[in-house]
């Protein structure tokens, strides 16, 4: 497994997880399960992928944008999720920043994959890509560990 398809199974269950929250209302138990789903999948995944995709590919001269941009999109998304912490479950501005955290987890997703995945082919080796899958997977699992 390379880093590409590594990053994928992740990315597969954040679409899944933020469709099922958007489809959740109220304060309920299944949308607290929703959410913390989503969170727990979001964060780990960020930060395994910020240290083991980002930091390297800020190596390369033309890796440094791509990256700064995909931080600065996690970023925004853990300034959602942390309005979302702070505001009641049943309020109808829950589920519109909840709304604006699925779009923009869509947005990010689609974007790594159709841009930065290309240009990050590009820049590392074959080695160097499945090197990068067993430091991310091993981060990830860490992290989901802490966050549960």
């Amino acid at each position: 497994m390379n880093i590409f398809e590594a990053l994928r199974e992740s990315h597969d269950r954040q679409r899944t997880y933020a469709d099922a929250l958007i489809q959740t209302s109220g304060d309920t138990p299944e949308r607290a399960e929703a959410y913390k789903r989503l969170k727990s999948e979001l964060q780990a995944h960020e930060t395994a992928e910020e240290r083991h995709f980002y930091i390297p590919l800020m190596e390369f001269d033309n890796g440094v944008d791509l990256s700064r941009h995909a931080i600065s999109e996690h970023h925004e998304m853990d300034e959602m999720m942390e309005t979302l912490d702070e505001t009641e479950m049943s309020s109808p501005s829950w589920l519109a920043t909840a709304k604006k955290l699925s779009e923009k987890v869509h947005h990010h997703l689609k974007e790594e994959e159709q841009k930065f995945f290309q240009m990050a082919g590009k820049l590392l080796s074959d080695t160097q890509k499945d090197a990068l899958a067993g430091q991310y997977l091993k981060e990830f699992d860490e992290q989901l560990k802490q966050a549960s």
